[in-house]
């Protein structure tokens, strides 16, 4: 057991790395056709599908970077619950039937990052660590 939870917190990080090259693979679809066109998105987009992939553009790098990380998290699943309420709650009730099940799914893995953080591997976990380290050089850190 001792293994498994060596590896959790690195793990937090995996999560967020992949999730967020999903997302961001998403704004990718939307913005530049890249790898291909976002089926069932119309083109030219219109303006709320504008600022999704730029959204999802922005967040995405910023998550797969594990910068800002906390705050990012709580954007990407706030538009996330906006995108399933706006653009498929109105197809009908169940998530099967209106194709919401990944925007359910990205708002509430979303929301766990928020909650759990970064993990080890991200930009937040070294600015800790050299703000920590700063603070000790100092005399102000939490040791003292």
């Amino acid at each position: 057991m001792k293994i498994m939870t060596i590896w959790t917190p690195r793990f937090l990080s995996v999560l967020r790395i992949v999730a967020a090259l999903l997302f961001l693979e998403h704004g990718l679809m939307k913005l530049f056709h890249f790898p291909i066109a976002q089926p069932g998105v119309p083109d030219p987009l219109p303006p709320m599908l504008m600022t999704a992939g730029t959204i999802e553009l922005v967040l995405g790098t910023l998550l797969i970077l594990g910068l800002f990380t906390r705050v990012a998290a709580f954007l990407a699943s706030g538009e996330m619950a906006a995108a399933y309420f706006l653009g498929h709650l109105p197809y009908g009730f169940w998530p099967g039937v209106n194709g919401g099940g990944e925007a359910i799914l990205y708002c509430f893995l979303f929301f766990y990052i928020f909650l759990a953080g970064a993990g080890p591997l991200s930009i937040d976990a070294l600015r800790t660590v050299s703000s920590e380290s700063f603070g000790k050089q100092n005399g102000s850190g939490p040791d003292q």
